[in-house]
């Protein structure tokens, strides 16, 4: 998918300036190069080279305190600084930024703020729900004179979806997909939709709700058979050298998905941005739940 997903030509008109990684891989799965990105964005390689508008001011290593740093930033000042003057220089015609998680990323308030010029264009992509991706992906699509390539992606992932949904058996594992591991959150917008699509029961939280905080005797009673560990701003092996905040908790050991060996570690960049990789993660999530094809 990845192939296809990312053409191999880019252009960079209209001019495009990235504030989060969601909005630089729908720009270059279109076939647009940002002229400028995120700190946190890497995706697909090609970005690597971008100037860089902005900084985190977040701070730590571990869960604990990663979110702790969070709350100070949010108290002094924000947890985001955008170099004005770079923004400036570069004259975008667009700014790509969101409006779900200042935390996650800059936010479309930040810009705005920032951006002293009503002439150039401010998007703030929103997702809560699967169809809510597709539909940012079209959203990016017109803004950019990109609707043909936006339409082409929409149908290619319909498609995916499709395939996964139909060769799902009727029952599957109880799922729990882990955000972040302490404090203990649970994933939620998307999610439940990938996970139900791929034959997968998802309790702890709805389709389209936001990502929830969790006790963790809730999720002991709640049993699940599939662990996935994606904490959101965590690699593969960043999260496997922290899984003892997951794993020394009481009754981790207990856990039908621990029993059976089905705690799977994943890239949380893949699942918690509302990109069309995701179909990728659907495919990754039938063979978790299903690894016997049935």
């Amino acid at each position: 998918m990845s192939e296809s997903l990312f053409p191999a030509e880019t252009t960079r008109t209209p001019r495009v300036v990235s504030t989060s990684p969601s909005g630089t891989e729908i720009c270059y799965a279109l076939g647009v190069e940002p002229v400028a990105v995120s700190h946190s964005c890497d995706y697909p390689p090609a970005v690597a080279d971008r100037p860089v508008i902005d900084r985190s001011r977040v701070e730590g290593d571990g869960s604990a305190e990663r979110h702790e740093s969070v709350g100070a930033a949010e108290q002094s000042g924000g947890v985001y600084e955008i170099d004005e003057a770079l923004l400036a220089e570069l004259e975008p015609d667009l700014v790509l930024s969101q409006s779900v998680c200042g935390v996650c990323a800059v936010d479309e308030t930040l810009v705005r703020e920032v951006l002293d010029d009503d002439s150039v264009e401010v998007l703030g992509l929103s997702a809560s729900t699967f169809d809510d991706v597709l539909a940012s992906v079209r959203q990016v699509g017109e803004a950019t004179g990109r609707e043909q390539r936006a339409e082409e992606l929409v149908d290619d992932c319909l498609r995916r979806v499709a395939d996964v949904r139909r060769a799902a058996p009727d029952a599957g594992p109880r799922v729990a997909v882990v955000e972040w591991m302490d404090p203990l959150r649970v994933a939620g917008n998307w999610i439940p939709d990938l996970v139900t699509a791929a034959g997968g029961e998802y309790g702890l939280v709805a389709s389209g709700d936001r990502s929830a905080d969790v006790e963790w005797d809730d999720v002991r009673e709640y049993a699940p058979e599939v662990v996935v560990v994606a904490p959101c701003s965590y690699g593969v092996a960043e999260t496997r050298e922290r899984l003892d905040e997951l794993a020394d908790r009481p009754g981790w050991e207990s856990l039908p998905a621990v029993r059976t060996d089905r705690v799977h570690v994943v890239d949380g960049a893949v699942l918690n941005r509302w990109t069309p990789r995701l179909v990728e993660a659907l495919d990754d999530f039938a063979a978790m739940f299903h690894p016997d094809g049935a």
